[in-house]
């Protein structure tokens, strides 16, 4: 890994918990706050400059929503109970709550501001942990998405003249919101890497969803078989990933890093360790250094394993970002695991590490067709890399 010639921060403050939609719902924001306390506990915040953000206002988050959703979003936070159920709000999947065009807003602020801090030069890395809304669409919510923070923050850069960003979505679910606002723009590669739609929501998201007429190739989607682990994952990932970023020569790279892939995810199918998920934070890193001059944005995104995953997950992406990973031995410390304990009633895991070697075979020693992984692999390759002056083969 290289060194970070530059600061990180990470855009954060208290109040982006009340992003909640409930006790019952999966997407606590207890995840959040476990996650900035380990961190803390850890002395990774030590190293990154914490930034507060301001409420988003209506203009920026019309760039990429309809006023439409803006105007409902404001008025089911003003009196959830009388709001009829529209514009994907009050389903089961986005009820509704008190005041959340402002707790969604926040969201959007944090994560615009995390562009901001790259574009300007504040910080050469910059997160968002509380971003990474992907699926939310120009007219609706959907998926836990009221606001699609991530497309905005992109549409933002792009309004400040970036010639070229490229998108990398590894949550279990597919990218659907940010692919399909960018999806006919050639100046944003998507490339979402997630379990196969044909066994998860939101049900798209393969591989020839290439792109509109006038960005054929621009977004890339990598279908994995359920119960992919982490040696199928990384295989897939640097199978794609790298040669694509490379050749597409972004000026920014984005990230958003739902960790619903691992194996103890509530609302998923495939099977990675804490050690793998670390993995392609550490090969994501190393590619911005590499395409970018390590000019980085990550989000958090999905992951509902609330204490066993997403802290110790999100704790190794923040590291990542400072510049200085963390052992995957290390011990969590006793403070936060008294915390989780008098908070929840549940036992934190003792270590950050989940016990896995993230091995993998690469690509290039060969293709085996019987394999329904290397066929997905295969088929995202022979799909979009001919768009890219790319040999598909291994």
């Amino acid at each position: 890994m290289p060194a970070c010639p530059g600061p990180a921060s990470v855009v954060f403050d208290p109040t982006l918990t009340e992003y909640d939609f409930g006790p019952s719902h999966p997407m606590s924001p207890i995840r959040v706050d476990l996650t900035m306390r380990l961190a803390a506990d850890l002395g990774v915040l030590d190293r990154l400059a914490t930034v507060p953000a301001e409420v988003a206002d209506d203009e920026l988050i019309a760039t990429v929503h309809e006023p439409g959703l803006i105007d409902a979003v404001k008025r089911a936070g003003k009196d959830p109970e009388a709001f009829e159920p529209a514009y994907g709000l009050g389903s089961d999947d986005n009820p509704v709550f008190a005041d959340m065009h402002r707790a969604a807003a926040h969201v959007v602020g944090a994560t615009t501001e995390a562009f901001r801090q790259v574009r300007s030069g504040d910080s050469l890395h910059s997160a968002s942990i509380c971003g990474g809304l992907h699926h939310a669409m120009p007219d609706r919510a959907s998926g836990f998405c009221i606001y699609n923070d991530v497309a905005v923050g992109m549409r933002w850069l792009l309004d400040q003249g970036v010639r070229k960003i490229a998108y990398v979505d590894v949550d279990v679910h597919h990218g659907d919101g940010v692919e399909h606002i960018f999806y006919d723009d050639p100046r944003v590669l998507t490339i979402s890497l997630h379990e196969t739609g044909q066994a998860l929501f939101p049900g798209t998201g393969f591989p020839v969803d290439s792109g509109g007429p006038d960005a054929q190739g621009s977004a890339v989607n990598v279908a994995l078989p359920p119960g992919t682990s982490d040696a199928g994952w990384l295989r897939a990932f640097h199978a794609i990933v790298p040669p694509l970023v490379r050749e597409f020569r972004p000026d920014v790279l984005v990230s958003q890093h739902g960790c619903d892939s691992h194996r103890d995810d509530p609302l998923a199918d495939l099977m990675l360790s804490v050690d793998g998920q670390r993995a392609s934070y550490l090969a994501i890193h190393d590619l911005a250094h590499e395409v970018t001059d390590g000019r980085w944005v990550a989000t958090g995104g999905g992951g509902y394993a609330l204490v066993d995953v997403v802290p110790r997950a999100w704790t190794h992406l923040l590291a990542v970002l400072a510049g200085e990973p963390l052992d995957p031995e290390t011990t969590t410390p006793e403070s936060w695991r008294t915390y989780v304990r008098e908070t929840l009633g549940r036992t934190a895991p003792a270590r950050l590490t989940d016990g896995r070697d993230p091995a993998y075979r690469d690509w290039s020693e060969g293709y085996d067709p019987a394999s329904w992984l290397d066929r997905s692999i295969m088929a995202t390759r022979a799909e979009i890399f001919p768009f890219h002056g790319l040999d598909p083969r291994p």
